[in-house]
């Protein structure tokens, strides 16, 4: 491993699944990490790693500037941004997905089609700045579920949501693109296979591995910039793939 490579530095949002297998395989390959979550248990895991854990939140934009100002001044800058947090609000009561139209109500809009998008939004528009005003090539990975492709019955809300997931996240990459920032979004179609073993409550051959995830983060932090990558989509090979 080269000296350069073992300087990189990453901010990871959301720090208990896919982040915290994100944070593992960074740390040991040598990254200075940062892992961002909001319970205490959570953080005990980042900082478990190797990692530097700092509670944050990623639906406040002061709360995000924070996390990337402290990164650059304790790692010197800011190299990759990570958000792998699932910020939906409310108690997410009622049918999951938020329900058939027809018989959807107007609170169930907001934990499910708002939220998710209000978020990514704080987590784009407050690290384009942040990383505009640092100069130089960095790379900024939204993660999201597979909703952002298609909607499906009952899941209208959610799939809103995730839709607009992903315009905000094609947005940030081409107004940032030729600034030599590489924003990424990356589109996991499947559940995903608790990483504390806990049992999964369905197959495991139809989740996806957050290892294997972790690996598809690193892969996307580390093309080059006449290789870029905007769109990743990922699902098991025995989930049945619609494109």
């Amino acid at each position: 491993m080269s000296a350069e490579r073992s300087q990189r530095s990453a901010v990871v949002f959301g720090a208990r699944n896919l982040g915290r297998a994100v944070i593992e395989l960074l740390t040991a390959e040598g990254w200075r990490v940062v892992g961002v979550a909001r319970s205490q248990p959570t953080l005990d895991g980042v900082a478990a790693s190797g990692a530097v854990a700092l509670e944050g939140d990623i639906t406040e934009a002061a709360s995000v500037r924070q996390v990337l100002e402290h990164a650059a001044a304790v790692h010197g800058r800011v190299d990759l941004v990570v958000n792998a947090a699932a910020p939906f609000g409310g108690d997410r009561s009622g049918p999951f997905g938020g329900g058939r139209l027809s018989e959807a109500t107007a609170e169930a809009f907001e934990p499910w089609a708002a939220a998710p998008a209000r978020a990514a939004f704080t987590f784009l528009s407050t690290s384009s700045a942040f990383l505009l005003e640092q100069g130089g090539p960095a790379t900024v990975i939204q993660v999201t579920g597979g909703s952002a492709r298609r909607a499906m019955p009952g899941r209208g809300l959610w799939a809103a949501g995730s839709f607009g997931v992903r315009a905000l996240t094609n947005a940030a990459a081409l107004e940032l693109r030729e600034h030599g920032i590489h924003v990424a979004l990356l589109i996991v179609d499947a559940g995903i296979e608790p990483i504390d073993g806990a049992a999964p409550g369905q197959p495991t051959e139809a989740l996806a591995d957050p290892r294997a995830l972790a690996d598809a983060v690193r892969f996307l932090a580390e093309q080059g910039a006449r290789s870029t990558t905007h769109e990743l989509q990922v699902t098991p090979l025995a989930e049945r793939w619609v494109p």
